[in-house]
């Protein structure tokens, strides 16, 4: 990773002019130059130390005199273009924004073991308004103590640790978005208490567990005085060692690693009482209404070398996914399924194929209007500076099975051509 230091070249620069510029015309005895010299090289030594570190991936981090705190400042953009074919392959939507533009802060303040993350969005998607009126800007706001590498504590605003498609950062896709299977069932960010446990450490066998007692309302939700909480356990095994690079929330090899890992998790998360449909996600139940749900997740991930294959199965649970206040309201309850698989060409090009499919509980298969709805997505991807700066192409095709006519029409949206550009920080 190379270092982008300009300011420091140009304070280096003025360094030795000033040295220079310091010694009288006449000649002067070598100690008094060894004198000026180490005195300018400890001026530029300090000035150096106080100027911010640019790496291209890694932020610009500002860290003062006395080392009370840290700072490392990141943005990143996600520019989209996307297009929608019905069966005759005529064009039926057009989309193209910017779909995320994020600024981002982390660092420690007052000792390394108080680590803080926060998170900003300031695009449609990313802040559109919640159900309740809150603003929905702050992504990410939580504060950590971390006092060793076996086990750390959190409290504030951040990704639930449920299912790995969700906590893999949008910026280390290697699709130009996640699945449908992610976007039907995954539950986001929240506000509350999060632990992480890592008890093995070193090569060969290891293992991670994390858990969370949330809102259960999702991120900016503010007050509620109907549910109760969210409570949330993940497991993570690694029989052949860590990934390189935190590779289990990296999608692909970009890092390359010649040794083969895999990882095999699950989750399951029980919402106590949530007033949205999709638990921390969604519109409001109608009529005031609360129910219980229960999110399952299983992950596997394989990599080796230039190869890496995914699979993520989750679902949704509710005992009574209906409303009698509104017949058209219900929580989408059942399961998905993805795989997806991908080939690294000398750290430049990258080939993605991915098999996405949604199955809705028979209870409410009468008003999703369809019995398994099927996403088939080829990917191409370019790595210019690995995930901080790529080109992104995908192709899908859609398809349902045991469609209701009525509801899904004949003339549906089979393909989607999508084109973007990722940039970062």
């Amino acid at each position: 990773m190379k270092s982008i230091l300009l300011s420091g070249v140009f304070c280096l620069l003025s360094g030795i002019v000033a040295a220079f510029a310091q010694q009288p015309v006449a000649e002067t005895s070598s100690r008094r130059d060894n004198v000026i010299f180490a005195d300018t090289s400890r001026y530029i030594l300090e000035q150096l130390r106080l100027m911010p570190n640019i790496e291209v991936g890694n932020g610009i981090t500002f860290r003062p005199r006395n080392d009370l705190f840290e700072v490392t400042m990141r943005f990143r953009m996600q520019n989209l273009l996307a297009m929608n074919f019905d069966d005759d392959f005529t064009l039926a939507k057009t989309d193209a924004r910017v779909k995320r533009l994020r600024l981002r802060f982390d660092g420690y303040i007052y000792s390394p073991k108080l680590v803080y993350s926060i998170q900003l969005g300031f695009t449609h998607y990313d802040s559109e308004d919640l159900p309740n009126g809150s603003k929905n800007i702050v992504r990410d706001a939580i504060v950590y103590y971390v006092p060793n590498a076996t086990w750390n504590i959190g409290f504030g605003q951040t990704k639930i640790k449920a299912n790995r498609a969700r906590v893999n950062s949008s910026s280390a896709l290697q699709f130009v978005d996640r699945s449908i299977v992610n976007s039907r069932f995954n539950i986001d960010r929240d506000f509350g208490l999060f632990g992480e446990f890592n008890p093995l450490h070193g090569d060969g066998f290891n293992l991670s567990a994390r858990a969370s007692v949330t809102s259960g309302e999702g991120r900016n939700w503010g007050t509620s005085n109907k549910g109760g909480f969210a409570y949330t356990g993940r497991l993570e095994l690694y029989p052949l060692g860590r990934f390189k690079a935190k590779g289990e929330i990296v999608e692909g090899c970009y890092e390359y690693d010649d040794h083969m890992r895999i990882l095999l998790a699950g989750a399951y998360s029980y919402n106590d009482r949530t007033s949205r449909l999709e638990g921390q996600r969604g519109a409001l139940m109608p009529g005031d209404a609360t129910r219980d749900l229960g999110a399952y997740f299983v992950d596997f991930i394989l990599k080796y070398r230039n190869w890496a294959f995914y699979t993520d199965f989750m679902g949704r649970t509710c005992d009574d996914p209906f409303f009698e206040e509104e017949p058209s309201a219900y929580v989408y309850t059942g399961c998905g399924l993805n795989i997806q698989t991908s080939y690294l060409i000398k750290r430049k090009w990258e080939i993605a194929l991915r098999n996405s499919t949604l199955f809705p509980s028979e209870q409410i298969r009468p008003m999703a209007g369809y019995g398994n709805y099927n996403q088939m997505t080829l990917g191409l991807t370019r790595y210019i500076i690995g995930h901080n700066l790529k080109v992104q192409a995908d192709v899908s095709y859609d398809s349902y099975g045991e469609r209701d006519a009525q509801i899904i029409p004949d003339n549906f949206n089979r393909w989607q051509i999508r084109f973007q550009v990722e940039l970062g920080l």
